[in-house]
């Protein structure tokens, strides 16, 4: 008994009240992982797993501003996607979001911006040098050009249109103008089933919400039209 009072006492004030205040501390520790993943799960898109607008494009402008000349923007807007609910379902037309949110996910890396700006369409930002922008974004037309299975088996042939633009073709840095130039292109070459990088024209032609875009010069990656 006398050798347990001792080692008992060798416990000063100080010393019970780091112990106490380690309870209610662990606590919140616990506490503020579960808020942590909470904030994440809201970041992300629960259909896709993509960040949401805000969460891109935060990341995005890092990204960009980190690595500069050596990065590109890239649009992608599901092609025939009502068509695609109307005749199959919403349960399929979701499946196809999940599948091109999985694609780009893994064709991007862990490293990049890969967001779902709503509905149908989808921005990606990421590390890529001049060198190999056409082998990559050819490499992205079939990904998102593979038909998708469903789960009662069924397949689903898919597409997509691909707008991609570049700090050092356009000369800026500045992420909206880089999404403007990337949706001219795109639009540009709707239903082309190739990939277009957008030019410095791209960036002053006239639009209605992004959505009206001439003609002038790009160049083109992926599938014949």
């Amino acid at each position: 008994m006398d050798s347990v009072l001792h080692a008992t006492g060798r416990f000063g004030p100080r010393t019970l009240l780091i112990t106490t205040a380690a309870v209610p501390l662990t606590g919140w520790a616990v506490h503020a992982i579960a808020l942590h993943r909470q904030l994440a799960v809201t970041k992300r898109d629960p259909l896709t797993g993509l960040l949401r607008r805000d969460a891109y494009t935060a990341r995005a402008r890092w990204i960009i501003g980190r690595h500069g000349d050596d990065t590109v923007l890239v649009l992608v807007d599901a092609d025939h996607f009502k068509q695609i609910n109307d005749t199959l379902g919403h349960p399929a037309g979701d499946a196809v979001l999940a599948a091109f949110g999985a694609r780009l996910t893994a064709w991007a890396g862990p490293r990049a911006a890969a967001g779902r700006l709503g509905g149908d369409e989808f921005a990606v930002v990421l590390e890529l040098p001049a060198g190999h922008r056409a082998q990559r974004l050819e490499q992205l037309v079939r990904i998102l050009h593979t038909p998708v299975t469903l789960d009662d088996g069924r397949t689903v042939d898919v597409a997509a249109s691909i707008g991609a633009a570049t700090p050092d073709v356009l000369d800026t840095r500045d992420l909206s103008l880089l999404q403007r130039a990337a949706d001219a292109a795109l639009y540009e070459g709707k239903h082309s089933g190739r990939a277009r990088l957008a030019t410095a024209a791209h960036t002053t032609l006239p639009s209605v919400n992004g959505r009206r875009a001439g003609r002038p010069g790009t160049a083109v990656w992926g599938r014949a039209a």
